[in-house]
């Protein structure tokens, strides 16, 4: 494919930022915003809380052979992260350049939801393991890809003075709406013990009342994903690279290595917060993945009380990427993500001397109030970054950078922990991420709303 000339480079620049930087209407930053709130029904119930224990500790629990449901569970999705890594650069460019950026969005929040649908007919049988660990790879794979189009999607709605605050507030919405289904779904369809579970007194005979579970995330992400589609308009088509939209699976790649060497002239800065990006993002992953098990093995927290510090803590990360927002807009997304990951690091070593339930619950609740305000101005960063018509190549660079690294945390908790021999240690190893990656940031220098602004 021969390079893009200067003139039509310059054309679908000026096409391309008709449809960014413009003050978008509060309806369309809440739609926008649903989408976050819908799509926490994927990540919370399916992935984190729910469909994923049944399927293990339920559907594959007398799974015959040496390798355990959990085994079989982590490579399903470690399978489904490959292709993610592998497609969403090139799945970006290709929603660029052939602006169905919105049809993508709608075509990938489809397929997730029918996986979700599916999984319904995954019964409490090992037989049915496969299709289980099928759906929830499949499904996971097409929830990442659509969030590149979708974080694309937030230069349309925001303008450089805004961008903080609107990314802050998606955050925020994914984080309220996970709660709320997860509260939705423990209290009508699995608490209490017996043959029937919840207020609805679902039974649980062949584990119909996760299955009917799987059935209300999806019916709840279709109807928060749908404002999104009629509200927010499609990008126009641009003649910066008519090639792309139509180039075939090896030419798209050589597409993509081009357009990275001319990133890579223009600003070297996009690659040192890629890097610097998946590595603490990676590490704030660490601290809701690794949470739990901390609180259960070292602080004495019970049982039962670990949801009720999840469900405080997403509070307190949701209240902190809005609040994050406002200096995220005013001082810029760097500031934001310093500051958040020196204070979780502070609260990581002081986690690491104190102990008893009441210090983990505030010490870990300061600790995960951090997280929210990076995630955010993370998320604002790079679509300050982005060259008007790269926003879903450059997230799709997003997604596979932090695939890249996605082993740091698990494997760094998991180093200390077997080194000396105490769950306490597996902090360090996250604090240490958190830190190589805030090193890392730190010569990356920030984009400022002026220089944004005058880019527009």
């Amino acid at each position: 494919m021969s390079e893009r000339s200067e003139p039509a480079r310059n054309a679908a620049e000026v096409d391309a930022r008709a449809t960014v930087g413009q003050a978008a209407g509060r309806g369309q930053i809440v739609a926008w915003g649903f989408w976050d709130w819908g799509s926490s029904a994927f990540n919370a119930v399916i992935l984190t809380f729910v469909f994923s224990v049944y399927l293990t500790d339920k559907v594959g629990d007398d799974l015959p052979g040496g390798v355990s449901s959990s085994a079989w569970l982590g490579w399903a999705l470690g399978l489904a992260g490959l292709v993610v890594a592998v497609t969403a650069p090139v799945s970006g460019q290709r929603f660029d350049a052939s602006a169905k950026r919105k049809r993508s969005l709608a075509v990938l929040t489809a397929l997730c939801i029918v996986s979700m649908t599916l999984m319904f007919f995954v019964h409490d049988d090992y037989h049915y393991l496969w299709l289980g660990l099928a759906l929830l790879a499949f499904g996971s794979a097409f929830f990442e890809l659509a969030s590149v189009p979708y974080n694309a999607m937030l230069r349309q709605v925001s303008t450089p003075a805004t961008v903080g605050r609107v990314s802050g507030f998606g955050w925020a919405m994914g984080y309220f709406g996970g709660i709320f289904l997860l509260l939705i779904c423990y209290f009508g369809f699995i608490s209490g013990s017996g043959d029937s579970r919840g207020l609805l007194g679902m039974p649980t005979d062949d584990g119909l009342n996760i299955r009917l579970v799987a059935i209300v995330a999806a019916v709840w992400f279709a109807a928060f994903a749908l404002p999104v589609l009629f509200s927010v308009p499609e990008l126009p088509r641009t003649d910066a690279d008519p090639g792309a939209a139509s180039a075939g699976f090896v030419e798209s790649y050589r597409v993509l290595v081009r357009d990275l060497r001319e990133l890579w002239a223009a600003d070297r800065r996009t690659a040192g917060f890629l890097i610097a990006s998946a590595v603490f993002r990676d590490g704030l992953a660490g601290v809701f993945t690794f949470g739990a098990v901390l609180a259960v093995r070292v602080y004495d927290i019970a049982d039962s009380d670990v949801l009720l510090f999840g469900i405080a803590a997403n509070v307190v990360a949701a209240l902190g990427a809005i609040v994050a927002g406002r200096f995220d807009d005013r001082g810029g997304p760097k500031v934001v993500i310093v500051v958040s990951l020196v204070s979780m690091i502070v609260c990581g070593l002081a986690l690491l001397v104190v102990s008893g339930p009441l210090m983990f619950w505030i010490f870990g609740l300061l600790l995960t109030v951090f997280v929210g305000p990076a995630q955010s101005a993370a998320r604002s960063f790079l679509a300050r970054l982005a060259p008007p018509g790269r926003e879903g190549q450059l997230f799709g660079l997003y997604t596979t950078t932090g695939r890249a690294v996605s082993f740091l945390a698990p494997s760094f908790f998991g180093l200390f922990v077997w080194f000396f021999d105490n769950d306490r240690a597996g902090i360090v190893g996250i604090v240490l991420v958190l830190a190589i990656g805030l090193a890392a940031l730190l010569p990356v220098r920030s984009p400022t709303p002026t220089e944004v602004a005058a880019a527009e």
